[in-house]
């Protein structure tokens, strides 16, 4: 709730003024509390004592009112909220969701993600994710790969090369550096949501109909947890 205080001049300038009479209004329509003070002409004959305390309360409101309206200062770990694309990644777009604060993976390094894979071409359809794989503990598994082994999609390898151990990351990966046989990783480890996928990614009639360009375009979410060099 946003209070504005509107007090004479005789009454800030005249802490000691024996008579002082506050109104508070709410606007039914309006969330805002106005506290007003009437001109010295029209003070009543209060008594001193209360009046003083008063006088305390409507300087207790301004303070808190102008505490309220002071703009808080920028968060260091404010992220950027616009797409940049990745250098040397072939079109990759990435957009930081949370900046780490680890180590950054080299080539060679054993990284763990988790993610969200969704396809383009189907609405925006999440075909995987990790923290649906969980072990017996009921805890999520990560998904472990080494990087720089060409095992995993080349969209996957370039986020996670300049990310930080701690880092989430939105990629918006091109059908180039997607995937490009059914042998890559990740895939679902369900059989059905792993034919869909390939089906509309590699449908031979809609490829041949130009829509190349759009069947295999991928958005992840990706999470970097750890690095071991």
């Amino acid at each position: 709730m946003l209070i504005q205080c509107f007090a004479s001049a005789p009454y800030l300038h005249e802490p000691h003024h024996h008579t002082l009479h506050r109104t508070l209004t709410k606007s039914p329509s309006s969330p805002f509390v106005s506290a007003t003070c009437p001109s010295s002409s029209s003070s009543s004959s209060s008594s001193t004592a209360i009046s003083r305390r008063r006088e305390i309360l409507l300087l207790s409101i301004t303070t808190a009112t102008c505490s309220i309206l002071l703009p808080a200062p920028p968060s260091k770990s404010a992220v950027s909220t616009d797409f940049f694309e990745l250098p040397n990644s072939g079109g990759v777009k990435a957009l930081d969701l949370r900046l780490g604060t680890g180590a950054t993976p080299d080539d060679g390094d054993q990284v763990a993600i988790h993610y969200y894979g969704r396809l383009a071409a189907k609405q925006g359809w999440r075909f995987d994710s990790t923290y649906d794989h969980k072990d017996s503990s009921g805890d999520p598994i990560p998904f472990v790969f080494t990087l720089g082994s060409r095992k995993v999609i080349s969209g996957i390898e370039a986020a996670v090369r300049s990310m930080k151990v701690g880092g989430t990351r939105r990629v918006i990966i091109p059908p180039s550096q997607g995937y490009q046989n059914t042998s890559q990783e990740p895939v679902p480890p369900n059989f059905f949501d792993r034919q869909r996928l390939f089906t509309t990614i590699f449908n031979p009639t809609r490829l041949a109909n130009g829509e190349g360009s759009t069947l295999g375009t991928l958005i992840f979410d990706i999470e970097l947890v750890s690095v071991r060099h």
